[in-house]
C-alpha cells in the first residue's frame, strides 16, 4: 500500500523514539501514545527498508549496526523537520502547538500551579503536557522539550532559565500530639531517638537530613515507621506526620499551608538549611519551539514582575548553600 509522507514521517518519528528510549514502553510514555502502536510503525519501516532495525528481546530494545546508523542521521533530520514546521508559527498571531515538559513532582506541587493557569490564559492554543517523575532524563530523548531541575544537574550543553522562588529551604515538622508526647528536638542529632518519615530514590539511594547553622553542618539519617518513594508518595509521608506518626522533612513550601492550619509546627527552624531555586533548561543546539518560546518570555516577564520594587526579592539568601540533589527534596 503507498504510503503519504506524513506517514513515513511517523513510522521515522516511531523509531527514533523507541530506538532513543530503549524501549516501546517508555517511547509511547515519551511520545503520548501507545507501545502496540509503536511497535507496529517501527515493524512497517522495517518492512518498507528490507532491514531489521531493533534487535527485540523480553528484557530490552537495542538498535541492530543498521539501526544505529539510521539513528544516527536521523536525529538531526527530525530536528530539521521540526524546527521548518515550527517555523509556520512564526506567521501566526499567536503561538500554538504541544509543549512538553519533564519536571520533578516538587515542581508540579510548588513551582508551576503559579505558572500554568496564567501560562495558558495567556496562550490558549498551546497544549501543554507535563510529565512528573523523580529520575533524572535526558528530555530530548524522553520526547520533552524542556525540563526543569535543579543546577547542580543541569548538563553543559543546556540553557538554564530561573523558574520559581528563587530561595527555597528544607523544614522539619511534627504534629503538635506528638510532640507533647516524644518531646521536642533543639538539636538534630536529637532527631536519631525519634521517629522520622524517610524517603527513597528510585535509584535506591536514601538521602540524609542535612542542617546548618552558624557554618555548622549537621546530617541525619533518619530511621522510623513509615518509608516512601521520593516524589509520588511523598503526600503520604506528610499525612502521616499530620496523623502524629512522626517528623517529616520536606521543602517548606509543601508544608507551609500545614503549618498555617496548625496540623503541623515547625522545629529546628534555626538549622534549615537555604538552597537556590529550580532552573527551566532546553538544548542550546536547536532552534527553539513558538510554544517553548513563549513559556520562557511568560516566566521571565513573571520573574521580573515578582522582583520588581515592593515585591519580595528574588535573590539567594545569605549563608545559602548549593544542593546536590537531582530533582527536588533529598527525602520525602
Amino acid at each position: 500500500m503507498e504510503r503519504t509522507v506524513a506517514g513515513d514521517l511517523d513510522d521515522l518519528n516511531a523509531f527514533f523514539a523507541v530506538a532513543r528510549a530503549g524501549g516501546f514502553r517508555d517511547g509511547a510514555r515519551a511520545r503520548g501514545s501507545s507501545a502496540s502502536g509503536l511497535s507496529e510503525a517501527v515493524r512497517r519501516l522495517e518492512a518498507r527498508l528490507g532491514v531489521r532495525l531493533l534487535n527485540r528481546t523480553t528484557r530490552s530494545v537495542v538498535p541492530t549496526e543498521a539501526g544505529r546508523r539510521l539513528l544516527e542521521r536521523l536525529g538531526p533530520a527530525l530536528n530539521e523537520v521540526e524546527a521548518a514546521l515550527d517555523a509556520v508559527n512564526d506567521f501566526r498571531g499567536r503561538p500554538a502547538g504541544t509543549l512538553r515538559l519533564n519536571v520533578p513532582v516538587s515542581a508540579a506541587v510548588l513551582v508551576l500551579p503559579d505558572i500554568v493557569p496564567k501560562f495558558l490564559a495567556a496562550y490558549p492554543e498551546v497544549r501543554l503536557e507535563v510529565i512528573a517523575e523523580e529520575s533524572f532524563v535526558d528530555v530530548i530523548a524522553a520526547g520533552c522539550d524542556a525540563g526543569i531541575r535543579y543546577e547542580e544537574r543541569l548538563e553543559q550543553d543546556m540553557i538554564a532559565v530561573p523558574i520559581g522562588p528563587r530561595v527555597q529551604r528544607f523544614a522539619a515538622a511534627a504534629a503538635p500530639d506528638y510532640l507533647e508526647r516524644r518531646g521536642r528536638p533543639t538539636h538534630p542529632r536529637e532527631l536519631l531517638d525519634h521517629a522520622c518519615l524517610s524517603g527513597r530514590f528510585a535509584s535506591g539511594a536514601m538521602p540524609t537530613w542535612e542542617f546548618v547553622r552558624d557554618g555548622e553542618v549537621v546530617k541525619v539519617d533518619p530511621a522510623g515507621p513509615l518509608l516512601v518513594s521520593i516524589g509520588g508518595a511523598t503526600s503520604l509521608s506528610v499525612d502521616a506526620a499530620i496523623a502524629g506518626l512522626g517528623i517529616v522533612y520536606l521543602f517548606e513550601g509543601w508544608l507551609r499551608p500545614h503549618f498555617d492550619r496548625g496540623l503541623l509546627v515547625p522545629i529546628l527552624e534555626p538549622w534549615w538549611e537555604h538552597f537556590s531555586g529550580p532552573f527551566l533548561y532546553y538544548p542550546g543546539r536547536r532552534l527553539v519551539p513558538a510554544p517553548l518560546r513563549a513559556f520562557i518570555d511568560f516566566i521571565k516577564v513573571t520573574a521580573s514582575d515578582a522582583s520588581a520594587p515592593g515585591r519580595k526579592s528574588a535573590t539567594v539568601a545569605a549563608g545559602g548553600r548549593r544542593r546536590g540533589a537531582a530533582t527536588g527534596p533529598s527525602t520525602a
